[in-house]
């Protein structure tokens, strides 16, 4: 639980940061980066707009973001990696597909797909994501879950009849716990640095959002001036994705300790 907290307290913090902001994410406050000082704990941006209550804004959709990622891909993964590991013609073709998807190059990929959707967005981005993520979950999910396809109990159940559904959620399920917890932390980090790659490129979100990539981008010229602009957005990034990484691998451990491993 110790790992659990802080990812939490942050989670918390960015949720209810634009109650907590002092100033309007959007409205110039003090001169263009302006050093820190009342009014402005952390500064000005390049516009004068305070830092601290953009960096408190930026925080939600990126998350939120993240958050939708990381259930979708890892819902997807686990059907289709269970689906792979109990009926194999069927997983030989889910894998090789796989294979081919997991050769595109990243930032390609998700640059063709955020400027061929309509209005690209932070939608694209996150479709992109989806896309390009899934692929690589599903090798894991079905190399976790092809030992267990071949155990006693599954090939028990297999033996009574019960229904493909049956034998993935009762008897499968349950023992990949652990994975499917670590590759949840997994996709969502992954998640938070490609909308905050995205971002940065000016692929997602569009001035004049508060979004912590965005603020890196923008206010990169002027980090002599005032290195908060650059280094507090930097910091939220990476503080998030390290405490929820810390917390999914402490949630993982706990449930592969309560696994089941008998029928």
């Amino acid at each position: 639980m110790r790992r659990v907290a802080p990812g939490l307290l942050l989670l918390l913090l960015a949720l209810a940061g634009p109650w907590l902001a002092p100033h309007p994410f959007d409205t110039p406050v003090t001169a263009p980066y302006a050093a820190a000082g009342d009014g402005a704990p952390l500064g000005g941006d390049q516009l004068g707009r305070d830092v601290l209550s953009r960096l408190l804004h930026g925080g939600t959709a990126l998350i939120a973001g993240a958050l939708l990622i990381a259930v979708v891909v890892t819902a997807a993964a686990t059907v289709l990696g269970c689906l792979a590991a109990l009926r194999p013609a069927l997983g030989r073709a889910i894998e090789r597909t796989a294979d081919v998807f997991i050769l595109l190059p990243p930032v390609l990929g998700i640059m063709l797909i955020a400027l061929a959707w309509p209005a690209g967005g932070r939608w694209a981005v996150i479709a992109a994501a989806v896309v390009l993520g899934t692929p690589y979950a599903v090798r894991i999910v079905a190399s976790a879950a092809a030992p267990l396809a071949r155990a006693g109990y599954v090939e028990a159940a297999t033996a009574r009849g019960e229904r493909l559904s049956y034998i993935a959620l009762r008897e499968l399920l349950p023992n990949l716990r652990a994975t499917v917890l670590a590759l949840f932390g997994l996709r969502f980090v992954e998640a938070v640095y490609v909308i905050s790659m995205a971002g940065f490129l000016q692929i997602g979100p569009r001035p004049p959002a508060a979004d912590w990539s965005l603020m890196i981008r923008e206010n990169a010229p002027g980090i002599l001036l005032n290195p908060w602009a650059v280094l507090a957005p930097s910091l939220a990034i990476a503080v998030l994705a390290i405490s929820f990484n810390l917390a999914s691998a402490s949630l993982a451990s706990h449930s592969a300790r309560k696994a089941v491993t008998t029928p």
